[in-house]
């Protein structure tokens, strides 16, 4: 029976970030927080592999003092416990800084047959926190994953590498990230959103963790973030006879490099 741990972000929800037009600064004053998608691709995963194979599942995060808010909505998914750390550290926090965190409160707790995260996250995206975890744990890491199994003692995935797969098994613990691809994250029911609250959460203190001043010391830093505008064309064609609007909508794709 496998003990599997899924980590997971709590991110801003970028359905709600406006942009500035005057100069493209986003204005996150009405942004609520979610779960990141990528995660709950990671989450999914675990609650399916625990469903087929018994087993456990405990969800660790690693934010700022929002962070709290998330526990209700990470338990509804299927684990049946949570640690959080909330600290104004996060907010400063590169792959670098979550990796060392994560690594420190994974090291606190009892060993796990799997690690599962999601690709990256929805807000920074860069892919780095599974294999910089994997590397602190002294485990393999494996990214891209597409499908997932266990069988007995072996871990089994298929990464998805470009226009081909690669199928690879692990004898042992690992870091897996997984693609949105692998499954669709189920929708908490009623039943699931109440039980939630009844199952354990724990708050875990970086003061704890044993880290030193280096590993919270980001080593990439985020001057500024703009929003994006494009400016679109608008070239309008108004032929009446419609198969030349086709005709001449084709060649100007054509002209552009689109088609």
């Amino acid at each position: 029976m496998p003990k599997i741990l899924v980590c997971y972000k709590w991110v801003l929800d970028e359905q709600d970030i406006k942009i500035n037009p005057g100069d493209l600064s986003l204005d996150t004053s009405r942004a609520k927080y979610k779960i990141s998608d990528y995660d709950k691709n990671a989450i999914e995963a675990a609650t399916q592999l625990v469903e087929a194979h018994e087993g456990s599942v405990d969800a660790l995060t690693f934010g700022n003092d929002k962070v709290k808010q998330s526990l209700k909505d990470v338990l509804s998914r299927g684990p049946g416990k949570v640690q959080w750390i909330g600290d104004p550290a996060f907010e400063q926090a590169d792959a670098f800084v979550t990796a060392n965190v994560l690594a420190a409160a994974i090291r606190n707790n009892e060993s796990y047959d799997l690690i599962i995260c999601g690709e990256g996250s929805a807000d920074s995206y860069s892919q780095q926190v599974a294999p910089r975890l994997a590397t602190i744990l002294g485990i393999p890491a494996v990214t891209f994953v597409q499908e997932l199994s266990i069988d007995g003692s072996r871990i089994i995935a298929t990464r998805k590498l470009g226009d081909c797969t690669e199928v690879v098994e692990v004898q042992g613990s690992a870091v897996i990230s997984v693609l949105p691809e692998i499954n669709k994250p189920r929708i908490p029911s009623l039943k699931q959103v109440m039980a939630a609250s009844k199952k354990p959460s724990q708050e875990l203190k970086i003061a704890d963790l044993q880290l030193s001043t280096e590993d919270l010391q980001a080593k990439t830093v985020n001057l500024s973030v703009k929003g994006y505008v494009m400016n679109r064309k608008n070239i309008l064609f108004k032929e009446t006879n419609q198969a030349d609007n086709v005709a001449k909508l084709v060649a100007s794709l054509a002209q552009e490099g689109v088609c």
